[in-house]
């Protein structure tokens, strides 16, 4: 997915960006970048972070970086932030976001104008570069915006650094968050609201859809009115965001524990001895179900962090799961012969999931519950770059569909997937079942989405549910 600061300040801003964008780092584990405006101009840095932490990589750079303005970056995608000559003037510009009409938008601005962009390795072309280019097409930068928001199908959220301060544009539906924090002589803007606080700034706000502020050390201004309706992603409550954030005033933390407590009070009684969570994003899930069940929580696995930062996973399935099983040290003593609820949140692929379990049962539990702290994942998100499933049919829940449909194409008709993500259906329960029995679990339960929205306190009106019920 990604994650974006940035910071407008009278005094130096470079050790609040390193921090600042070391506190995205759960957000993305590909790339990291900064960038600041010095005197002789721009001072930029990227590093691959996919095997060693940000800071490390980025220890020695801010040595020689000095400036009132910077932003920054962490990147599961492409290169970023990156610095433009155009007719509105130098400027830098970061982004998060998923560009679906890529190809349409670079014929249209080929064809109009002289254009060109700098090929990557494949030739793809860097999708903030190229929001870069639809902004370049505006009268000013504001109008810019407004073009690139408008153009693109998808979702883009960006700050863009110029010599006379900083705007930040948040998405026009309002997918992922943007935040407002201030401290007596400068202003930020960040996707994470936890990601200031331990360098001194306070929440101020958050951007509405498609809003444009502009920040300079004295003030923040909206210089792009927000619109009406939002579609925030609900899965950065679920699994997306680190547990100290709020977006819409709802903090991730409270919304995980008050969803586990009504998972725990759709099972009732259950005969387990623990109840434990997936190391990380389970776990707040779990000692909500914990706390309303009265069932003593548990860490039969503690996920080793030194040498294995979350940074380090590998783009390769394969090695992917090698590294999952790696990070999770079991603890004999609480796992041998007892029976677990095991609260994970959310099943994707169910590959690493099922080899936990596996990985309880063999080192001497009895029986593994498991539970998802959202409705089962019925499309590949088109808006955000939420997961590494490259089609639809990665996903268990649309594999398991087809072998129960009986079906030879991947096409699976809509009226058939409503049904299946309807949780009151036979479908529904009979995907769960086939589910069950592939990933080898004693029970299976989802929550459903009407709990989902509930935990979250959202209005569902505002929010997007695409990945579960198919509705944007």
């Amino acid at each position: 997915m990604g994650g974006v600061i940035g910071f407008a300040s009278k005094r130096d801003c470079v050790m609040d960006l390193f921090f600042g964008t070391d506190y995205h780092s759960h957000l993305g584990t590909k790339r990291g970048g900064m960038c600041v405006l010095q005197e002789d101009g721009f001072n930029r840095s990227i590093h691959n972070i996919e095997n060693s932490p940000f800071r490390s990589k980025f220890e020695s750079d801010i040595e020689g970086m000095k400036g009132n303005l910077g932003i920054g970056a962490i990147s599961d995608g492409d290169p970023q932030p990156l610095t433009v000559y155009s007719r509105q003037g130098d400027y830098a510009i970061t982004t998060v976001g998923r560009i679906n009409n890529k190809e349409a938008i670079v014929k249209e601005l080929l064809k109009d104008r002289p254009t060109q962009f700098m090929s990557m390795s494949g030739g793809k072309i860097n999708n903030t570069e190229l929001v870069a280019a639809l902004v370049s097409t505006g009268r000013d930068i504001v109008d810019g915006i407004r073009r690139a928001q408008n153009k693109i199908d998808g979702s883009v959220t960006m700050l863009i650094l110029t010599k006379e301060g900083l705007y930040a544009a948040r998405d026009k539906y309002g997918r992922t968050p943007l935040i407002i924090g201030e401290k007596e002589g400068a202003f930020c803007a960040a996707s994470e609201s936890f990601a200031f606080i331990n360098i001194g700034y306070k929440y101020k706000r958050e951007l509405g859809p498609a809003e444009i502020a502009f920040l300079t050390p004295e003030e923040e201004t909206t210089v792009g009115e927000p619109q009406e309706g939002m579609s925030i992603c609900a899965f950065l409550w679920t699994y997306f965001g680190y547990t100290t954030s709020i977006y819409e005033g709802r903090n991730v933390e409270m919304m995980r524990n008050r969803n586990g407590e009504l998972l725990a009070q759709m099972d009732g009684d259950m005969d387990v001895d623990y109840v434990a969570g997936v190391p990380d994003s389970g776990v707040a899930h779990a000692l909500g179900y914990a706390n309303q069940s009265r069932v003593p929580y548990a860490r039969p696995l503690i996920k080793y962090t030194p040498t294995w930062p979350r940074s380090f996973m590998p783009q390769n399935q394969k090695a992917r799961q090698q590294i999952a099983k790696m990070k999770l040290v079991p603890v004999f003593q609480i796992i041998k012969d007892k029976k677990f609820v095991l609260v994970d949140d959310s099943i994707v692929r169910g590959t690493q999931l099922s080899e936990t379990v596996s990985y309880l049962i063999e080192n001497g539990a009895k029986e593994i519950h498991v539970r998802s702290a959202c409705p089962p994942i019925m499309y590949g998100c088109k808006f955000l770059n939420f997961s590494r499933s490259v089609t639809d049919m990665e996903l268990i829940t649309r594999r398991t569909i087809k072998k129960l449909e009986g079906l030879e194409s991947d096409d699976i008709p809509e009226e058939t997937l409503a049904e299946y993500a309807d949780s009151k259906t036979e479908r529904h329960a009979a995907m769960v079942e086939e589910i069950r029995k592939q990933l080898r679990f004693d029970s299976l339960k989802f929550q459903d989405l009407e709990n989902t929205v509930k935990a979250i306190g959202v209005d569902k009106c505002n929010l997007c549910t695409y990945c579960w019920d198919g509705k944007e």
